[in-house]
């Protein structure tokens, strides 16, 4: 595909899955790394150098190596790198925006310059200078180191005045490292997106996002990642999107993949936090999820080739990272427990980074589990997440983030309800979450927009619709969201509510024939009158269609229902009909 070499600075997982995606590009990569070919990139690299990223003569020895520079890491020499840049070696992203980000500080003026919302932050010099900035920023804020830190490694929280010398001293301050601070964002749950930046064949540039995802942090460390988000409107990933592509936008002709995390307000409001220039432990997921993951995406951007398609190809994705819990057997065991129950998991992806020991709070691997929604990624993922805390501590697994329902039973009246009940009945039995509310086309419409507006965003895939008479809610809703709507069609009564009944009107067959009449392009799948049952089960098979374990729920009830009907049959020919009937009474 491309006879080029790309040099990339440090051989951690990261360049370890870049070197990955290159073989299947066909392109050379060469990896500097302290630990050279032993490094979990220089394993599989086709050259590696053992060098550190720090050192100049290291870098310009790759540099001689290759055609391209780019970098899994950002904490390397930046100055080697702009001097590489200014000697018409290309190096990608470029050496100042590399630069700009090692220093979060200026980092964020830049992006302040560019009007990119940013929670609130100063320079500090002093301890005492960090006492006024409390009284201004109030408590808690956070003490952020300006330079070389990582996985929460150079924050401090000051909950109160009082711990400010603690927090000082920790960082550095009194050593004098450079310190910086920000208000407190207090955020409802924390975003990340991945941005790729690329040329076209007129080097024009050419920019793809990657689906949002809402991140759970551990000790500061990334724990999970899903997506889509739970929770999170459509308007508010927009907004996350729109304002992780305004951030890269600014940093001119930079090319690469780009991790952007973020801050979502209760408000729905959205504050950037930091941006690395580089695939980044949030974009793990797209290796399973989406047409061109992040590592591929990153290669194809640096070296000028087209970018690829960043939109999700499954319903929903999970990823778990597994870190070290210590270097005696039993600790790597315990370590190595998640991987080995993710083998049994449909539809996991199992990384493995090849790193030499197991010390303690290292990335070791990850897992991605897909499914037809982000409540069956969940769902599948929780053995591995039990596996994570140990056997023994089941009872106290955190739940990181919450199952969403994956059908919505609607209905214009409660007094359709005893029949509808049918179909929650069904989904109960299969174990697929669902919500259930009543929805009037006449009386409520602001709410059936809304309802059907955002159903997607709350990780809705199927809405099973009741209505009797005129019958307008399933046509409605399908008009408005497109999602599949299952309509069951039943009986306008006049009596008490109860089972849909024969009334001396048209006994429901008014509202099943407004619902197959529906305009062209408002498709709705239409069920038997009252048949709500029937409901449930077409949307267990629509789900099933892109999940194996739903399809597997479907074809032992189908089973089930063969052996009931056998066993009848087999009764009817032994006793005869006369007999059968008696029992039956």
């Amino acid at each position: 595909m491309d006879t080029r070499t790309v040099g990339c600075l440090g051989g951690g997982q990261l360049g370890r899955m870049m070197v990955y995606a290159a073989h299947r590009l066909g392109v050379r990569m060469c990896v500097l790394d302290p630990l050279g070919e032993s490094s979990p990139a220089g394993q599989v690299s086709e050259l590696s150098i053992k060098g550190s990223f720090q050192d100049a003569e290291k870098i310009r020895e790759l540099a001689s190596k290759c055609d391209i520079l780019t970098l899994e890491v950002e904490h390397v020499n930046a100055q080697a790198l702009e001097e590489l840049h200014l000697k018409g070696v290309p190096v990608q992203p470029l050496p100042f925006v590399v630069k700009l980000i090692q220093d979060k500080y200026d980092q964020k003026v830049h992006l302040q310059k560019h009007r990119i919302p940013l929670p609130d932050f100063l320079k500090v010099d002093s301890e005492a200078e960090l006492h006024e900035i409390g009284e201004k920023f109030g408590y808690p804020m956070m003490l952020k180191s300006r330079f070389g830190a990582y996985d929460g490694k150079g924050n401090a929280v000051v909950s109160d005045a009082a711990s400010i010398p603690a927090a000082w001293e920790k960082l550095g301050g009194k050593a004098g490292k450079k310190l910086y601070v920000e208000k407190w964002a207090p955020f409802k749950m924390e975003l990340a997106v991945m941005v790729a930046r690329g040329v076209d064949e007129t080097m024009n540039v050419t920019m793809r996002t990657y689906p949002v995802v809402h991140t759970v942090q551990r000790d500061s460390v990334c724990f999970t990642c899903l997506t889509p988000p739970v929770g999170v409107t459509q308007k508010e990933q927009e907004l996350a999107q729109k304002i992780a592509t305004d951030a890269i936008k600014s940093f001119g002709d930079a090319r690469g993949i780009f991790g952007v995390e973020m801050f979502l307000l209760d408000d729905g409001s959205v504050l950037l936090n930091e941006i690395a220039p580089r695939p980044h432990n949030t974009g793990h997921y797209t290796m399973e999820a989406c047409g061109v993951d992040q590592f591929e995406q990153h290669l194809r951007a640096v070296l000028g080739l087209p970018l690829g398609d960043c939109h999700l190809r499954v319903g929903g994705a999970m990823m778990v990272n597994i870190l070290g819990q210590g270097s005696t057997p039993e600790l790597t065991a315990q370590t190595m427990a998640p991987l080995r129950c993710a083998l049994r998991v449909p539809d996991a992806g199992i990384h493995w980074y090849g790193k030499d020991g197991c010390v303690k709070g290292r990335k070791m691997g990850h897992i991605t589990v897909t499914g037809f929604t982000p409540a069956s990624a969940l769902e599948q993922i929780r053995p591995v997440l039990k596996a994570v805390d140990g056997e023994g501590n089941s009872s106290s697994i955190e739940v990181p983030h919450k199952s969403s329902p994956s059908v919505g039973i609607i209905m214009g009246s409660d007094s359709d309800l005893p029949t509808m009940k049918d179909a929650a009945v069904v989904l109960d039995d299969f174990g697929i979450p669902y919500e259930i509310s009543i929805v009037s086309a006449h009386r409520t419409p602001e709410y059936m927009y809304e309802y059907a507006t955002t159903a997607a965003d709350r990780g809705i895939n199927v809405i099973i619709a009741g209505a009797g008479g005129a019958a307008h809610l399933p046509g409605m809703v399908a008009a408005l969201t497109p999602l599949p709507v299952c309509a069951n069609g039943h009986p306008q009564t006049m009596l008490p509510i109860g089972v849909p009944v024969k009334s001396s009107a048209l006994s429901g067959n008014d509202s099943l024939l407004s619902i197959v009449q529906m305009p062209k392009g408002i498709p709705v799948a239409t069920v038997a009158i009252g048949n709500a049952a029937n409901a449930g089960l077409l949307a267990v098979r629509i789900l099933g269609a892109a999940n194996p374990g739903m399809r597997q729920k479907m074809a032992q009830f189908m089973a089930n229902e063969a052996t009931t009907v056998e066993k009848k049959r087999r009764k009817l020919e032994q006793v005869g009909w006369q007999a059968y009937l008696a029992d039956s009474k």
